[in-house]
Order: C-alpha cells, then sequence, then structure tokens
C-alpha cells in the first residue's frame, strides 16, 4: 500500500482558540501548507480533553454514581487527583451510553470546515480531524472500584463507538475524514504509574485496538497519538525512554485490522533533547505504510532545542514529521495567535535542518558510531 499521510507536521488536536471557526481559521493560515489534516480546535468544554466525557457522558448516566466531587476550590480540577470519582451502582451489570455528544460536536465543526473551504480559507488538501478518546482515557473516573466498574463502562462504550462511528460517517464523507485514536491514561496505565487501576492494562490497550479501529472504513485516514498527558504538567509521567510507545505502536499497526496512516509517538523533557538512550527504542520501530510523527516540538525552547531533539531523534530513525508533544490548547502563553504563530516559525525554520541531517550528517554519524549501538 503506498503511503497516504506524508507532511511534515501533524496537529495534535488542541489548539489556543475561542471556537471552531477561529481554531480552523488560524490553523488554515499557519499551517494549512504543512498538515494533512485540520482538527477544529477542541475548543470550549472540549478544551479539558476527557473531561468532556466524565462530565457530558459517565456523570448524566443513570447507572453511574458520583463517589466524589472534585476538591478544587474552583470547582474545576487542576490535577489528576482532583477529577470526580465515579462507580457503578450497586445491583448494576450493565449500563447504555445513549449517544457520544463528541461526536455531535465533530458533525457541527465539520460544517463550519465545508463552509471555510468552500469559501477558500481552507486550501483543497486537508482533511478535517477528529481525535477520540480510547477506552482507558475517556473512562479514567472510574477510580472508587476500578476492577469491578470498568469493565461495565468499557463494555459500553465500545458499544457507543460502534453505534456512534456510522452516525459520523453518515455526515462526513470518509474520503474527507481522519480519526485520530488519542491515548494518554492508556500508555500511564501501562507503566503502572496509576495507583487506582489494577493488573490487566496491556489488553485494556490492545483489545480496543483489535476491535473498534476495524470498524473505521478504509477511505478514511486512521492515526494513533501515544502520549503521556499534560494534566497540569508536560509530561504528567515521563518515561526513562520510548520503548512502550513503540511496543504499542507497532502492535496498533499489526494489529487494528485496517491500514494505519500515521503514528505519533511524544518526545521527552527539554532537558534530554539530547540523550540517546530515551530515543534509541525507535531503531524497532515498525511502522509499516504509517507516517511518524515524533512529538518534539515543546512551549519552552523553540528552534534550539528542536534542532537538539530532531538531530538526536534522527539517529534512530530515517524518515519522521514532528508536533506539540501533544494538543496545546490549554498551553497559549500570553495569546493564543502569537502561540500558533510561533509554533508555524519553528517548524519552518526547522524542517530544512531535518532534512539536512536525516540525508547528510545523520549516515555520517552512523558510520562512525555502528548506527548508536552500545552508547551510553
Amino acid at each position: 500500500m503506498v503511503r497516504r499521510v506524508s507532511s511534515e507536521l501533524l496537529l495534535v488536536g488542541s489548539l489556543p482558540s475561542d471556537s471552531t471557526e477561529a481554531a480552523l481559521r488560524a490553523a488554515a493560515g499557519f499551517f494549512g501548507d504543512m498538515v494533512f489534516a485540520l482538527p477544529d480546535g477542541e475548543t470550549g468544554p472540549r478544551a479539558g480533553w476527557v473531561s468532556y466525557e466524565r462530565e457530558k457522558l459517565v456523570r448524566p448516566n443513570e447507572g453511574v454514581a458520583t463517589v466524589a466531587e472534585t476538591e478544587s476550590p474552583t470547582g474545576l480540577p487542576r490535577h489528576a487527583y482532583e477529577t470526580p470519582v465515579f462507580g457503578i451502582k450497586p445491583g448494576v451489570s450493565q449500563i447504555r451510553f445513549g449517544s457520544w455528544p463528541r461526536i455531535d460536536d465533530a458533525i457541527s465543526s465539520y460544517a463550519v470546515f465545508a463552509a471555510l473551504r468552500a469559501e477558500g480559507v481552507i486550501p483543497a488538501g486537508p482533511r478535517f480531524q477528529v481525535g477520540l478518546p480510547f477506552p482507558s482515557s475517556a473512562l479514567n473516573g472510574f477510580k472508587a472500584d476500578f476492577a469491578r466498574d470498568y469493565p461495565v463502562a468499557e463494555r459500553a462504550f465500545e458499544d457507543l463507538v460502534a453505534r456512534e462511528l456510522p452516525r459520523l460517517l453518515a455526515a462526513i464523507p470518509a474520503a474527507d475524514l481522519a480519526i485520530q485514536w488519542d491515548m494518554a491514561y492508556e500508555t500511564q496505565d501501562i507503566e503502572g504509574v496509576l495507583a487506582w487501576t489494577c493488573e490487566g492494562a496491556w489488553e485494556r490497550f490492545a483489545g480496543p485496538v483489535t476491535r473498534l479501529t476495524r470498524l473505521i472504513p478504509p477511505e478514511v485516514l486512521v492515526g494513533y497519538h501515544l502520549c503521556y498527558g499534560t494534566f497540569p504538567e508536560w509530561p504528567m509521567y515521563e518515561p526513562r525512554d520510548m520503548g512502550l510507545m513503540v511496543r504499542m505502536a507497532n502492535f496498533a499497526v499489526a494489529s487494528s485490522g485496517r491500514p494505519v496512516d500515521w503514528l505519533h509517538l511524544t518526545g521527552p523533557r527539554y532537558l534530554r533533547s539530547e540523550d540517546r538512550s530515551f530515543f534509541r527504542p525507535l531503531v524497532d520501530l515498525e511502522p509499516g505504510d504509517a507516517r511518524v510523527y515524533l512529538g518534539i516540538v515543546l512551549p519552552v525552547d523553540a528552534v534550539p532545542g528542536l534542532r537538539r531533539r530532531v538531530a538526536t531523534a534522527s539517529r534512530y530513525i530515517d524518515d519522521f514529521g514532528v508536533a506539540m508533544y501533544c494538543g496545546f490548547g490549554r498551553q497559549p502563553g500570553v495569546d493564543g495567535t502569537e502561540t500558533m504563530r510561533e509554533h508555524a516559525r519553528v517548524v519552518r525554520e526547522v524542517r530544512l535542518s531535518l532534512q539536512r541531517l536525516v540525508r547528510g550528517q545523520v549516515q555520517h554519524d552512523r558510520d562512525h558510531d555502528g548506527q548508536g549501538a552500545g552508547e551510553p
């Protein structure tokens, strides 16, 4: 199969804008010639990512009990331990989610996308990008009795996905759509750093990969965003290296039951920009025809930092695009528009360096160090 995604930049999802129209206008202007798809910015209540599922999908369900509310003085959780805690009500063994509000928003946003494209604001090439959280991320509020409650909620969520994907496809042409599975709690779950989960973390990731992605028609572009979260830190947890993300990505490519078009793997904190041990597992990545994006654009060190990370990563992978570590809607700086302008400037300035490194200096390094084998 011929690779269907080849752009230099991936917009992970959230953007620092006040509305869907503002996000799409800004994204088209700053990034329209560098991306294969444009997200709607995940504005409004979706800016908190899966807090949207907690409040709009889980909390209203009649089979779900709210065990604890947030203790945040603002009423909005400031970190993972301030989120509301949910549980399945006693005696309930099965629940059903009626519809997925995130799909309603995607359909509404696509109408804006189509109108702006018709006006010439959005160029003809990019597709409309929809980010959907994977089950463990969407259902992270089930902390009271995870072993009992999560399987019940997860079955209901998979049933929801199976019913709502056709509704999404009925409103958005498959050839105009790109769907990204967003994962942050899945990686942390497998790493064993979530105190409220239990054994079976790999299956909580792998099972939905084999069951859900194959439901998406092959005409739709599909990607996986593997992240360690930014709530509130960048990242919430920093792994020793990229080994787990590589393992997850390889499984997704091999087991999705349909083509995987892109993979987004997050990078390190800025102080580890030249840490070869962090990037070394990329030699084991088997992306097939998927375009690889490394989340190595950080909001703290601009062009010099991205150049360092590009140089280090290029020792272990020949061909990749770049992206922000995660969506950056919650990292707007002083001005959201300026944040997006700076993001575009950094990527444009560094992309030529990336091409030179991959084609020239990197080969020189490999000729002299055996592709990094045995490096400290």
